[in-house]
């Protein structure tokens, strides 16, 4: 039989008892003032998260390669339409200079460094018979080199200042999903899913969580012009999806990750209405 006098140094009476009585917290704006590096957060599905993180008061350090005009343009309708205030870094984010700027910019804001969502990457769509060892190299430069690195830059700067934070790392349906013709593009968006379990595992002690995204065909990003010339009706038509993905589903799922009092770390979430199941 257990001892029952026997009890957990981590055991928390208040807080039970708090919920034999049913009352539970769900508590809003725990973003208020965290600083949250966004590299590719000017394009499709990443403006849609930093439009959320806008409105709940996080401070978003938002990354663009080299279109300028339009980074701006995308800055002053997010702040008009949401509120806040966003910050841009021009660069490659395989540059370790331009990664330095992130940090930068973020240490001359006032607020607390937080995170980092990884809304980089490339669609490597490059025709099976033209597929070469550098069109590969390309892909996995930029589609997990990149991201792995700076993921490591933005875990150092938390924990040099003992900080804990969520790294949310963006992946593809055809990272964990078997769809043919796309291993260019599949190969370099599974590995980056094995990374993130690694890392999670890694910085775990120190109060880092890191967890992926695995978006679906939606309409915005890379899908986009596929979806507008029906490459992807079939899907809708026959039910295998109820719709096609739009950015709010993964604006919210990235949000969920971001949630500072959380539970969950090396998990992958599939946003992809199913398909990936039913294909």
């Amino acid at each position: 039989m257990a001892d029952t006098h026997i009890q957990s140094e981590f055991w928390d009476e208040a807080l039970v008892e708090r919920y034999r009585r049913h009352e539970y917290r769900f508590d809003g704006g725990t973003l208020q003032g965290k600083i949250i590096l966004i590299p590719g957060g000017a394009g499709g599905l990443g403006a849609a998260t930093v439009a959320l993180l806008l409105k709940e008061g996080a401070l978003p350090v938002v990354g663009y390669r080299s279109n300028r005009e339009r980074a701006r343009a995308v800055r002053q309708a997010l702040e008009q339409r949401h509120g806040g205030e966003l910050r841009l870094v021009e660069g490659d984010l395989l540059d370790p200079a331009v990664q330095d700027r992130y940090l930068e910019e973020a240490a001359n804001w006032t607020g607390s460094l937080y995170g980092a969502v990884f809304f980089v990457g490339d669609p490597a769509r490059v025709p099976w018979e033209r597929l070469d060892a550098q069109a590969l190299e390309d892909s996995f430069r930029s589609n997990y080199v990149a991201p792995v690195l700076f993921a490591r830059k933005v875990a150092d700067a938390l924990m040099k200042r003992g900080l804990e934070g969520s790294l949310v790392f963006l992946s593809s349906m055809q990272g964990v999903g078997v769809f043919e013709s796309s291993l260019s593009y599949a190969a370099p968006k599974s590995a980056l899913v094995h990374a993130m379990k690694i890392l999670a595992r890694q910085w775990g002690a120190q109060g880092i969580r890191c967890n992926a995204v695995a978006p679906g065909v939606n309409l915005a990003g890379m899908a986009e012009q596929s979806i507008r010339q029906g490459k992807y009706d079939h899907y809708v038509r026959e039910r295998v999806v109820p719709r096609f993905g739009r950015p709010e589903d993964v604006a919210r799922v990235v949000r969920l990750l971001l949630e500072p009092d959380n539970y969950i770390t090396g998990q992958v979430i599939t946003v992809d209405g199913g398909l990936t199941l039913r294909r």
